[in-house]
C-alpha cells in the first residue's frame, strides 16, 4: 500500500473504536508482529516514491527495517496505558545508529512525529523522550528540557541512568510500562529510567526507520485498562 500523511490521519480515526474494544477484550499479551508479516501496521516515509516493503520486510521470523528513508511503522490500533516488550538488534556486521520505539503517537503525520519515544540509538537505549510538546517530567539531574528544530519540536524527557545494552549484533530485550502518566523502562532486565507527568492519551505504537538497519523479533504488548 502507499503510505501518505492523509492515510495515517484517517487510520487514527477509524481504529479508535478497534482499540478501545482490544482494551476491554484482551487479558493476555497481544503479538504486534506476528512473525510472518507485515499485518497490523502501516507505515509513514518521507520521501515519496517508496512503498512500505523497500524499508520494512520479514525474514525468517525477524521484523528487518533498512533504516532509510526516514519515518516509522505504526500499529494500526491505538492504545493508551500498556506493558510493551519489545526485542531488537543492529544488524550484524553493520554500522549501528539511531531508532526507537514509538508511543501514544498522535496529532499530524510527519518525519518524527508528536509521540514519547523510548530510545533504541545505539548505546543510549533507556533515554525517554516527548517530542513536539509532549509532557515528561523525572529526576532533576537528568531531566531534558529544551528548545529542538523543526524535526524535534520542544523536547521533553529523562536521560537513562546507567546503560544495560548487549553488544552491536546481540538481542536486546525492552520492557516498556507505560500506565496513566508514568513511563518506565527496563533493558535487558535492568529498569533503567522513570518518567511521570506524560500527557495521556490514545496513539499507535511506532517502530523508526532512522539511519542503519535495526532488527525486531518480538513486538508483544499487554494492556493496562
Amino acid at each position: 500500500m502507499k503510505t501518505t500523511p492523509l492515510s495515517l490521519s484517517i487510520l487514527f480515526i477509524l481504529n479508535i473504536a478497534a482499540a478501545f474494544t482490544v482494551f476491554a477484550k484482551s487479558d493476555s499479551p497481544l503479538q504486534l508482529f506476528d512473525g510472518k508479516s507485515l499485518d497490523g501496521w502501516h507505515a509513514y516515509l518521507d520521501q515519496h516514491g517508496f512503498e512500505i516493503d523497500d524499508v520494512w520486510s520479514v525474514h525468517d521470523g525477524i521484523l528487518v527495517c533498512k533504516g532509510e528513508p526516514l519515518g516509522y511503522l505504526y500499529t494500526d490500533q491505538i492504545f493508551e496505558s500498556f506493558k510493551l516488550v519489545v526485542e531488537w538488534r543492529w544488524a550484524p556486521g553493520k554500522k549501528a545508529t539511531n531508532s526507537g520505539v514509538l508511543l501514544r503517537i498522535n496529532e499530524k503525520p510527519q518525519p518524527l512525529p508528536k509521540c514519547m519515544e523510548a530510545q533504541l540509538a545505539s548505546g543510549d537505549a533507556g533515554t525517554i523522550y516527548g517530542f513536539h510538546g509532549m509532557n515528561m517530567d523525572g529526576v532533576d539531574d537528568r531531566k531534558i528540557d529544551r528548545e529542538g528544530g523543526d524535526f524535534t519540536g520542544y523536547i521533553k524527557g529523562v536521560k537513562k541512568e546507567f546503560g544495560n545494552e548487549n553488544p552491536v549484533g546481540e538481542w536486546n530485550r525492552y520492557e516498556i510500562l507505560l500506565e496513566g502518566q508514568s513511563l518506565k523502562v527496563w533493558v535487558n532486565g535492568k529498569q533503567v529510567n522513570e518518567g511521570n507527568s506524560c500527557d495521556v492519551l490514545a496513539g499507535p505504537i511506532g517502530l523508526q526507520s532512522e539511519g542503519s538497519e535495526i532488527h525486531f523479533r518480538k513486538v508483544e504488548l499487554t494492556p493496562i485498562e
